[in-house]
């Protein structure tokens, strides 16, 4: 008990300094997350990265059972394939949020290294072999264990990585799951699990005294996709070593709030014709703040609540029969019903406009996919222009401007593009401008003018144009990597 409080205190104390250095670092060197968005709930840049203090606190008193003499240690230095599961796939998740919080990975890149080391995991011997059933008898997995088990590490991964949207959010979900897994790996005498468990509890805390509302600084995906990764892996060692008929239902439902978010959103998402993986404001805390009229600090209060819900659920299930079980898993489940109810997830009434909705953003993707396709074929910024120019007629605008400049020109200097459409409407102009930046370089700008009436920019049109945007400073940038490389192909536009 003593090396538990030792390990709790040592990665408090880590993830508490680290913190606090990559906060002052990330306001020296500009590493900021933008309120630039309509997703975004801050409305000021708030630090970012503060994933490092988590995965440093969680690590520092793991890595000093490898110089400390102990029972824990020795037992810990015996799991060969747990030290090498923790330590090379939390490194390679961690470096894959890190580099996705300072330069942006696309989701291709994402899914592939968090599905190479979810088969990184199950080679290793994590693994989810048998499937519990309350009402009946276990079913063994066989061969559909290797998916299963990839499918449920790459999705509480990406499940908390979704959830991460309020202060202390995410950390906080994290933290009521730590502590179910914690207090089963007690009752079961696996002091080896109690020791990840308290050193990933002190990460956390220490993390949480900074991002808890009003937070100073974010964790970012480095942070979230980390945590989802350790709970996903101690989660199957949990389920493995569970003597009861319910198995994994345990680790689901001490995780219940971000796995029903993300299986809300992919309904959401797929209904209205929505990229899968793009972001909107429509998870369950921003519902509870919009439908209930609830506060930053409430909805995240009111989100633990139910946290400790499902954990306390969690650990009935640990204890429970197959007929107990089937009555917590009915009750909990008309609680998630009433939930989502109140939340408007099961409001039909709007079916017709759900289609209608469903059929513009399918026209949108169609019209983005073209535009990018054409973006990344331009071979001048004259040419980059007219792959832009579709969006004025796409997305009805009265006015479309194309600001394209060299990082070595002057402020004013650079090329302007420019249409018009006279007869877009004559209402009170709605005007949205978007950077065209890569990797912190600005390029130019992309200004789109509406004169339809629209007060504020639709939600999937800024999400299609953030796609443009992105595409159009990929391409500019590679341009100007070619007129350096070989000016005599370029010919130059200027005012």
């Amino acid at each position: 008990m003593i090396t538990l409080f030792v390990a709790f205190l040592v990665s408090l104390l880590v993830a508490l300094v680290l913190t606090w250095r990559v906060r002052e670092r990330a306001l020296a060197w500009g590493w900021l997350d933008q309120a630039n968005s309509s997703r975004k709930v801050h409305v000021r840049p708030i630090p970012r990265l503060g994933g490092i203090g988590i995965v440093g606190g969680f690590f520092a008193p793991l890595c000093a059972l490898f110089i400390v003499d102990s029972g824990v240690g020795a037992q810990f230095l015996a799991q060969t394939e747990l030290i090498v599961g923790l330590f090379v796939g939390g490194a390679i998740i961690a470096g894959l949020g890190f580099y996705d919080d300072l330069k942006g990975a696309g989701a291709k890149l994402k899914f592939s290294v968090q599905f190479a080391v979810a088969l990184g995991l199950y080679a290793l011997g994590f693994r989810i072999e048998v499937l519990a059933n309350p009402f009946g008898a276990e079913l063994t997995l066989g061969l559909l264990s290797l998916p299963l088990t990839v499918l449920w590490v790459v999705g509480v991964i990406n499940a908390l990585n979704l959830i991460d949207g309020l202060d202390g959010l995410a950390g906080g979900v994290a933290f009521f799951g730590v502590g179910t897994h914690f207090l089963l790996a007690l009752m079961r005498g696996d002091v080896l699990l109690c020791l990840l468990m308290v050193a990933l509890a002190g990460a956390i805390l220490g993390f949480l005294v900074f991002n808890f509302n009003p937070a100073s600084i974010f964790m970012g995906d480095t942070g979230s996709m980390f945590l989802g990764f350790v709970l996903a892996a101690v989660s199957i060692k949990t389920s493995s070593k569970s003597g009861t008929a319910v198995a994994l239902l345990v680790p689901v439902m001490a995780l219940g709030l971000p796995i029903m978010d993300t299986l809300l959103a992919m309904v959401r998402r797929s209904l209205l014709g929505r990229p899968l993986f793009s972001a909107d404001k429509e998870h369950i805390h921003h519902r509870l703040m919009s439908r209930l009229l609830l506060s930053h600090r409430t909805t995240v209060l009111v989100l633990y609540a139910l946290c400790t819900l499902f954990m306390l659920t969690a650990l009935g299930l640990h204890f429970a029969n197959s007929m107990q079980s089937a009555l917590l898993l009915s009750g909990i489940g008309v609680v998630i019903m009433v939930l989502m109810r109140k939340l408007g997830y099961l409001d039909m009434r709007h079916m017709d406009a759900v289609q209608q909705t469903r059929q513009r953003n399918q026209e949108l993707r169609s019209l983005v996919r073209s535009v990018t396709a054409a973006v990344r074929a331009a071979g001048s910024f004259q040419e980059v222009w007219s792959a832009v120019r579709p969006l004025s007629q796409g997305l009805g605008l009265s006015a479309l401007e194309l600001r394209l400049r060299r990082p070595h020109d002057d402020v004013g200097g650079g090329v302007v593009f420019e249409s018009q459409q006279p007869d877009a409407g004559a209402a009170t102009a709605l005007e949205v401008r978007l950077d065209v930046k890569e990797a912190e370089v600005l390029f130019g700008a992309l200004r789109l003018v509406w004169r339809d009436g629209r007060s504020a920019i639709d939600r999937d049109e800024e999400l299609a144009l953030e796609v443009v945007a992105d595409a159009v400073a990929e391409r500019v940038a590679q341009l100007v990597a070619l007129e350096a490389a070989a000016p005599e192909r370029i010919i130059a536009l200027r005012r």
